[in-house]
């Protein structure tokens, strides 16, 4: 069990894709001596690389990175893994004197962190699961989700009635714990660990970050990253995983597996990537305290990390 006394200090750079989070969060870790904690729910993967904009190794060999390559794509990994897995990385770096930044565009993952979500413990074994799914089979997803309405309404106002997967996850939860999965996702009053945070969301003007996306995507697909999924695929991982629902790799395995023009497949790829970035906005705007730094030129981007700098370097500072 970790013992603690005094807040870790703990800088949070979050905000949407291709905003140019993780070259600041190097900086930032070279300047104040820190190490990154990643929050990205694709990047955990091994092998899945360049659609996933992974630190290159170079990046990797600049600052030290966490929670990168730690499973396998058909492996499962959850918010409450990575609480768990991201709170041993900070509590580490912190006992090496070192400033744990955490890194990433994932909100879930971010604040369940932050605000120290209490998650309920996994099933003894399957079978209230599969025998859950076996009467979704008979009655169909939405008199499910009318059971999940009478034991659990807050929990089942956020899930769709068609979303089978989260509405047994309500009803197993219920009937293990004795206890309604929204009253499990709560703030806990005593968390393991207590941060002095200090957030901030890093963002461009919608023009520019769209720009910057589609770039983005040319030099993944020119970078190889349709040879990474054809190495994916034939090792066994297909489009039913977790893993390969991610922006980019469903798209490139269906081309890979009907055919069609690449060009199309990169318009839609494109084209969901510009609309994940404006949900990723849209969650940090409404569910994340934290200060936004706007660039739209070089010098407004530097300026920015300055600003990261300043505000690692205090924390730094203040944990002696």
């Amino acid at each position: 069990m970790i013992l603690q006394q005094l807040p870790i200090p703990l800088l949070v750079i979050a905000g949407p894709t291709a905003t140019g989070k993780t070259n600041a969060a190097i900086q930032v870790a070279q300047a104040v001596g820190g190490e990154i904690v990643s929050a990205d729910s694709m990047q955990i993967y091994r092998g899945m690389d360049i659609g996933t904009a992974k630190p290159t190794p170079e990046q990797q060999g600049q600052a030290a990175f966490h929670l990168i390559d730690i499973v396998n794509p058909d492996q499962e990994y959850n918010v409450a893994c990575f609480q768990r897995d991201a709170r041993q990385a900070i509590w580490e770096i912190h006992q090496r004197h070192l400033l744990p930044i955490l890194c990433g565009g994932t909100g879930l993952y971010v604040q369940a962190l932050l605000e120290h979500f209490d998650f309920p413990p996994g099933p003894a074994d399957k079978q209230v699961r599969e025998r859950l799914t076996r009467e979704a089979a008979d009655i169909g997803a939405p008199a499910m989700h009318q059971r999940l309405t009478e034991l659990d309404p807050a929990a089942a106002a956020r899930i769709e009635s068609s979303d089978l997967r989260r509405i047994v996850r309500g009803l197993e939860v219920h009937e293990l714990t004795g206890q309604p999965l929204s009253g499990q996702q709560r703030v806990d009053d005593c968390p393991p660990l207590k941060y002095n945070s200090i957030s901030f969301v890093l963002c461009c003007p919608r023009p520019l970050l769209h720009q910057r996306i589609e770039q983005r995507v040319d030099q993944m697909l020119a970078g190889g990253w349709l040879a990474e999924v054809q190495r994916l695929r034939a090792a066994g991982y297909h489009s039913e995983m977790q893993s390969m629902q991610a922006i980019g790799y469903r798209h490139l395995l269906l081309h890979l597996e009907q055919g069609g023009e690449l060009a199309t497949t990169l318009h839609e790829i494109k084209r969901d990537s510009r609309q994940f970035a404006k949900r990723q906005i849209t969650w940090f705007r409404n569910r994340m305290a934290g200060e936004w730094l706007y660039w739209s030129t070089p010098d407004e981007q530097e300026q920015a990390v300055k600003q990261l700098i300043e505000a690692g370097g205090g924390l730094a500072g203040g944990a002696g």
